[in-house]
Formats: C-alpha cells, structure tokens, sequence
C-alpha cells in the first residue's frame, strides 16, 4: 500500500471538498480550485478527512493512488494557507518591477523582458540598497506557482563561475574554479 496515498487528508476550518463525477473542488479563503481524478481512483469525503482508495494493487493503480493523493493535498493547503516563492536576481544592472500582472525584467540582454503572469498569481519586486532584487510571487495553485517561476528561470539560469543569474532564495549554486592557475 502507498504510504503517501493512504494517509488521510484533514480539512482545515473554512475549507470545503466536494468530490463527485470524478471532478474533486476545494473551496477556502483563498480561492477555489479543480482537480480531474482517474476514474479507477475513489475519493471519500467523510467526517473531516479526504481518503483516496484504489481498486487494486496494480502498477499505474499504485503510481495514480499518491499522485491524487498529493495533488489534493496541495490544493487544500494551497486554499487554506496559499503559497509562496521568493526569486532573487544575482547579477551586476540585474533589475526587476512589477506593474499590475506585467513583470519587467532586465537580465543584461539588450532588451527588457516582459512576462505578462497569469491572474491567480500575485507578483511583488522588491529592491533594496547594496541587496540583489527580488520577485516574490504567491497564489494557491501550487502547480501553476512552480510553472511560473521555471519559465522565470530559464531566462538567465544561475551559471556555476560567477553564480549571476536567477535563483531562489536559499538555493545553494554548485560553484566551479575556473581555469587553473598554476597549470602549464
């Protein structure tokens, strides 16, 4: 048996999950989110807790019973408490301002860079004196935060020389030496 799918799911105070027509809807303080589940996957609701049950012990039956079982989770955590990324630009001219839904990046190209973010996503840039910038991005869709902060990444990943680039707060960049300077 799963270990991650058989644990029950608690339900917060102010959260509700309705689970029919293989469509499962949680609905908190922050908002409200949608999940198709495989038809062979069973979801209960009963008495405060989400349980998710599989029919048998097949291979894709085990692999789909934790995957529903944490795409859940994620979603009442996601309504209950929301979730946050914070992305720091390390870089000399490395700049980033938040206009609305329109993050403006300048990452040393020759041209600003414009992400127009999607609406269940909050963005905040901070910058402060002799700090890196940062983008601080929150919403409760867990899947769609990750999404947004990988297409942010790609723009100018942290290279391993000189570390610039964009990386999250507390990533730890593997760093090389360079070229050896006693070689001959």
């Amino acid at each position: 048996m799963s270990r991650i799918g058989k644990a029950p799911i608690e339900i917060p105070a102010g959260v509700t999950v309705k689970a029919d027509n293989n469509i499962v809807t949680v609905k908190g303080p922050k908002g409200e989110l949608k999940q198709t589940v495989n038809p062979d996957i069973e979801v209960k609701v009963e008495d405060g807790h989400v349980v998710v049950t599989r029919p048998t012990d097949d291979k894709e039956h085990r692999a789909l019973h934790g995957l529903y079982r944490a795409l859940i989770h994620n979603m009442v955590v996601g309504v209950s408490t929301g979730y946050r990324k914070e992305m720091e630009l390390v870089g000399v001219g490395y700049r980033a301002t938040a206009t609305g839904q329109v993050l403006e990046l300048a990452l040393g190209y020759s041209h600003a860079i414009y992400i127009k973010l999607p609406a269940e996503v909050k963005v905040e840039a901070k910058t402060e004196r002799n700090k890196n910038p940062l983008i601080i991005l929150e919403s409760d869709d867990k899947q769609l935060l990750g999404q947004v902060c990988a297409k942010i990444r790609s723009l100018r990943k942290p290279e391993p020389y000189k570390g610039k680039g964009i990386k999250f707060v507390g990533e730890v960049i593997r760093r090389k030496s360079g070229k050896s300077a006693g070689a001959k």
